[in-house]
C-alpha cells in the first residue's frame, strides 16, 4: 500500500462481505500503547488514521499493516495548527473509535517547568484530547455510535502522594492525566444514553519509550507491555468499565475513590462549615 500523509477522506476498505471497514484514528501512535492499539486496531480489521510526530514510524505503521487501509498523520500537538488538523479529520469523516494517545512528559519540579514546557504538556495531555473529542462526538452521536478512549495513567490519582513516597516531581503532568479522567467520566454520563463510549485507560509503568526520552532508566523496575494495556482496554470496553486500570487487581478500590468523590459532592451545603468559623483571625500568611 502506497505511503499518504494527508488528511482527505478517502474510500475505506470493503470487506469480502461488502461493508465498509470501520475507521479509527490513533494519536501517537509512533511507538508504545499508541503503536500497540494501532496494531491491533488494524489485526481486528479497522482502517486506521495514524498520528504522531516522526513520519518513519508511522510510515513503518503502513508496511506493517497491509490488510487495511492506513493514513499516517504527522502532527505536533504542542501546537493549534497541529490540533486543528487532527480534529478536522475527527469532525469530517464517520469515526467509529477515537484513541487520544499522545503524550509528552517534561518531569520536573513546578518552579523550574519553563513556560514553553508547560504550555506543551497542556497542549497535548489536555487541549488535544478534548478538541478531538469534541470533534468527533456530534457524529457519534448523530450514528448513536461510536468509542472515545482516552490515555491517562495511574498517577491520576496521585495528587496527594508525599515526596517520600513518590520523589519524582511532576505536578503539571498529574494534572493532565487527572483532567482526562475527569472529562471521560463526566462525558460517558452525559453520552450514555446516545450510544457513544468513553474510557479513561489508567495504565501504571509501561515498558515503552516514553520514560527512557525523558532520561529515566526503569530497565529495573516491573513494567507491564503495551500490549497488554491494549487488552485491557478493549476488555473494560466489553465490561462497560469507565476507567480500565490495566494493572489494579482490586477493582473496589477504584470504586471507593468514585463513591468518596460523590460523597464529598453531596455533602456540601451553602453554609459555612463548622471548620471556618473559628473565632480567632487567621491570614493566609501567618495562618491561626
Amino acid at each position: 500500500m502506497s505511503v499518504t500523509d494527508s488528511t482527505k477522506a478517502t474510500d475505506s476498505t470493503v470487506d469480502p462481505s461488502g461493508r465498509r471497514a470501520r475507521l479509527a484514528v490513533v494519536t501517537g501512535a509512533s511507538s508504545g500503547i499508541g503503536r500497540a492499539f494501532a496494531r491491533r486496531l488494524g489485526a481486528d480489521g479497522y482502517d486506521l488514521v495514524v498520528v504522531g510526530r516522526r513520519r518513519d514510524r508511522l510510515e513503518a505503521l503502513v508496511a506493517a499493516l497491509p490488510q487495511v487501509e492506513v493514513r499516517p498523520v504527522v502532527a505536533d500537538f504542542g501546537t493549534d495548527a497541529g490540533v486543528a488538523t487532527v480534529a478536522a479529520i475527527c469532525a469530517n469523516e464517520e469515526l467509529a473509535l477515537l484513541v487520544n494517545n499522545a503524550g509528552v512528559a517534561h518531569y520536573m519540579p513546578f518552579a523550574d517547568l519553563p513556560a514553553d514546557k508547560a504550555s506543551e504538556l497542556l497542549h497535548v495531555k489536555v487541549v488535544a484530547p478534548t478538541m478531538l473529542a469534541r470533534a468527533a462526538v456530534p457524529g457519534m452521536v448523530a450514528r448513536h455510535e461510536g468509542t472515545i478512549i482516552n490515555v491517562s495513567g495511574m498517577l491520576a490519582f496521585s495528587g496527594p502522594a508525599p515526596l517520600d513516597q513518590l520523589p519524582l516531581r511532576r505536578a503539571v503532568y498529574t494534572a493532565t492525566l487527572a483532567h482526562l479522567v475527569a472529562l471521560s467520566q463526566a462525558l460517558h454520563e452525559e453520552l450514555k444514553g446516545q450510544g457513544v463510549r468513553v474510557q479513561a485507560l489508567c495504565p501504571g509503568v509501561v515498558a515503552t519509550e516514553f520514560h527512557e526520552r525523558q532520561g529515566f532508566d526503569l530497565s529495573a523496575v516491573p513494567r507491564m507491555s503495551a500490549e497488554d494495556v491494549v487488552t485491557a482496554s478493549l476488555r473494560g470496553l466489553a465490561l462497560g468499565e469507565t476507567v480500565c486500570a490495566p494493572g489494579l487487581e482490586r477493582r473496589d478500590l477504584l470504586d471507593a475513590v468514585f463513591s468518596a468523590d460523590l460523597a464529598a459532592f453531596a455533602a456540601q451545603a451553602p453554609r459555612l462549615a463548622g471548620r471556618y468559623q473559628a473565632e480567632q483571625e487567621v491570614s493566609p500568611d501567618t495562618g491561626p
